[in-house]
C-alpha cells in the first residue's frame, strides 16, 4: 500500500515527535515531584538515558509511548497497516533495545520501572499514579510496570 499523506507532510508529521520532554514524562516527572521525590533526567551514562533517574535509590524510571515501544495488550499500539514488515521490525527492534538496557541496569544493581504513556492519558488513572509510583519506589520490586492496559504490575 501507498502512504496516504505526502511525503513532505509525513516528514513534517514524524519530525514533531519528541523523545524528550513528552506530555507523559511531564505527567509523570510531576506526580512524582509532588509526592516529594527529586531525580535527574535522561542520564546517558546509564544504560538506555532512563527518563528518570533516582540516584539514591537506584531506581531507573522508563515512559515509553506505547506505539513506539509495542506495548502489547494496548489500545493505543496498533501496527499501521502499511509497510507493517517495515513497522514490525522497528517496533521489535524498539522492544529488543529496552529489553537490553533494563537488563544491563539490573546486572549493575538498579530497579527499573515502566510507566506507559496509556497510564496519563486516563484522568482517574492521573489522580492515582502519584499513590502507584509511590508504591513502587518504596517498595523492593526489581521490574516494574504502570499501566492502563494491563493494570499495575
Amino acid at each position: 500500500m501507498v502512504d496516504v499523506v505526502p511525503a513532505t507532510v509525513r516528514s513534517r508529521m514524524m519530525s514533531g515527535i519528541r523523545s524528550k520532554d513528552t506530555n507523559p514524562e511531564l505527567i509523570v516527572r510531576r506526580a512524582l515531584f509532588a509526592s516529594g521525590y527529586r531525580f535527574r533526567l535522561h542520564r546517558k551514562d546509564l544504560p538506555g538515558s532512563p527518563d528518570i533517574v533516582m540516584q539514591g535509590r537506584r531506581v531507573a524510571i522508563f515512559v515509553h509511548g506505547c506505539f513506539w515501544h509495542a506495548h502489547q495488550g494496548c489500545k493505543y499500539a496498533k501496527t499501521p497497516s502499511t509497510r507493517t514488515e517495515f513497522w514490525s521490525a522497528k517496533l521489535q527492534a524498539n522492544v529488543d533495545r529496552d529489553q537490553r538496557a533494563a537488563d544491563k541496569l539490573r546486572e549493575i544493581g538498579w530497579r527499573v520501572l515502566y510507566v506507559w504513556e496509556c497510564s496519563t492519558r486516563d484522568l482517574d488513572a492521573v489522580a492515582k499514579l502519584p499513590q502507584v509510583l509511590r508504591h513502587w519506589v518504596d517498595g523492593d520490586e526489581q521490574v516494574g510496570e504502570i499501566s492502563a492496559a494491563v493494570g499495575k504490575s
